[in-house]
């Protein structure tokens, strides 16, 4: 309800349904009428669409990276190609009976995968930082407990993953190693 002084920003903290004076992440996002609500509704379910849309660019864009390097000979791809079968081990394998806290024995773990050219590095921490903040921001707006608001975060989600989503690699899906993240906070 707006006071004599004008409309109050309501931050509530319990599950609420209200429609009029809810701020939404800051004060500047008032929503003062019922057509503020429901274009408000509207742009967080493009926030949702469009979070869904960078978690499915960043696949894209790894996967151009990896066949870039492949194709330049990097990787364990290429190594396979030229050389036959690659074990996976920068290091020659130690019997865990030898390794463990417990025998002193410490056990070092190199890195595995192809060192990333600078730009692809600024690239995919770019477009990683760009999926966190807009995590974090969705999170936010879902902590107004607003019901609606938060529908409209799920239904952002759901329809961003039907429009995005379209295929699906079953050999690494079976395997494990398919996509398994969802709308987490990062």
């Amino acid at each position: 309800m707006p006071t004599p002084s004008g409309p109050t920003c309501s931050m509530n903290m319990l599950w609420n349904t209200q429609i009029e004076d809810t701020c939404v992440v800051f004060r500047s996002w008032h929503i003062s009428t019922k057509a503020g609500f429901v274009f408000s509704c509207a742009a967080v379910v493009a926030l949702g669409v469009l979070y869904e849309y960078l978690r499915v660019a960043q696949r894209g864009l790894d996967r151009r990276i990896a066949a870039t390097l492949s194709a330049q000979g990097k990787g364990k791809a290429a190594a396979a190609r030229a050389h036959g079968p690659v074990s996976g081990r920068d290091s020659p394998e130690i019997d865990s009976e030898e390794a463990g806290l417990l025998t002193g024995v410490l056990v070092a773990k190199g890195h595995t995968g192809t060192p990333l050219p600078f730009t692809a590095r600024v690239t995919r921490a770019s477009l990683y930082g760009v999926q966190v903040f807009l995590s974090f921001f969705l999170m936010l707006i879902f902590m107004t407990y607003n019901a609606y608001l938060i529908l409209a975060t799920v239904i952002g989600a759901a329809l961003g993953h039907f429009i995005f989503s379209t295929h699906i690699d079953i050999d690494a899906v079976l395997s494990g190693g398919g996509d398994s993240k969802g709308m987490a906070c990062h």
